[in-house]
């Protein structure tokens, strides 16, 4: 039963949801809690349907603003000895990609793209087979490029910000408790802020009007999974992620003193997730899982149009030996949101009825 846990993360991930898409994986540190030597890879499909009406003129439309993403992770982690264990994970934990279609008035041709990769060196110290520590070192790189048209942005229509590529440090840190006969585990662990100084050149109607660096900053979390056994062959497990969205820092200088705030705004957020696994035999498992997170303000910025989600995720599981073999698929629905512009509080376009499914592939070896 035990060697389907590790597909929980990637039922999970694939929703490109939380806080307008930002947020791409949920973080996920479950490869650390592996036993022996063993490597992962992961990826996947994500297609998200985005769109909305532009309300300044009848039949406006956006289009469908997001585009496709292909997440990517790998990981790796192997015992030092019977109590320590070191691991490496490479993965995607923010980005965006967002564009408005020429049939919107207000926000046509505004578009919106941040990559932003992280690596992580952790260690887990286990005290005894129930109680252990784990925590490490992550260093993040990331690069953006910004472009605000339309008639929201009035005199700041033609904006273009361009991020070069930067590298900030945080770190995770977290404690476990598990009963192995039971097949039970919860986790608590923190992810921090991580900030960044990109260098950035700012233009307007092509023009320069700003050199001066960029501050950002991604929020710091904390997440709490759990899992355990209620049957033979049956098991539950969830969590829940705190993201602290209001602390999001994402200014170009020019823009700021122009408008006295950044380019994005979110209210802090607290996703869930349930789901319950079935060991069928001895190679095949089965995972089904909801997950949750509440709708906040329904104002949102238009470079990140939407508000909460609802949705549901399956997965099969193939061990063999050392190998595992998981695939998963997941649907999303993604809650109602109105972009404002220049004028906070004032509704220039009208998202709803928008979805996600996204499709994943994880590979598992143990060595």
């Amino acid at each position: 039963m035990g060697r389907g846990f590790g597909t929980v993360a990637l039922c999970l991930c694939a929703s490109n949801a939380s806080a307008g898409g930002i947020d791409r994986n949920g973080q996920p540190i479950s490869f650390i809690f592996e036993k022996g030597s063993y490597l992962e890879l992961s990826f996947g499909a994500i297609s998200t349907q985005m769109s909305g009406a532009d309300l300044s003129v009848p039949g406006g439309a956006t289009g469908n603003v997001a585009k496709p993403i292909i997440p990517l992770a790998f990981s790796i982690k192997t015992d030092v000895t019977d109590k320590l264990s070191f691991g490496v994970l490479i993965d995607q934990p923010f980005g965006a990609e967002i564009e408005y279609g020429p049939g919107s008035v207000m926000f046509g041709g505004t578009n919106a793209k941040a990559e932003i990769s992280a690596v992580t060196a952790m260690m887990r110290y286990k005290f005894s087979d129930r109680l252990s520590v784990h925590g490490g070192l992550r260093a993040q790189t990331g690069t953006a490029d910004i472009t605000l048209t339309g008639a929201a942005y009035q005199a700041l229509s033609g904006y273009k910000a361009v991020l070069s590529r930067d590298t900030g440090f945080g770190y995770v840190a977290g404690v476990a408790y598990e009963i192995p006969e039971y097949f039970l585990r919860v986790a608590l662990t923190y992810n921090s802020e991580i900030k960044h100084e990109f260098e950035t050149v700012e233009t307007l109607g092509g023009v320069a009007v700003s050199t001066a660096p960029s501050q950002a900053v991604t929020p710091q979390s904390v997440n709490l999974d759990f899992q355990s056994g209620v049957a033979p062959d049956t098991f539950v497990f969830g969590g829940a992620r705190w993201v602290e969205w209001s602390a999001i820092q994402f200014d170009p200088p020019f823009l700021f003193a122009q408008t006295g705030q950044g380019l994005v705004t979110f209210e802090d957020t607290i996703s869930y997730s349930l789901g319950v696994g079935r060991q069928f035999s001895e190679n095949w498992t089965g995972l089904f899982s909801v997950y949750y997170e509440k709708e906040g303000d329904h104002f949102v910025s238009p470079l990140m149009p939407s508000n909460g989600y609802v949705g549901a995720a399956l997965a099969a599981v193939y061990s063999k030996n050392k190998m595992r073999i998981t695939a998963g698929v997941n649907y999303t629905k993604l809650g109602d949101a109105t972009p404002e512009g220049g004028l906070p509080g004032v509704a220039l376009a009208d998202f709803s009825g928008n979805d996600v499914i996204g499709f994943g592939v994880k590979l598992g070896y143990s060595f």
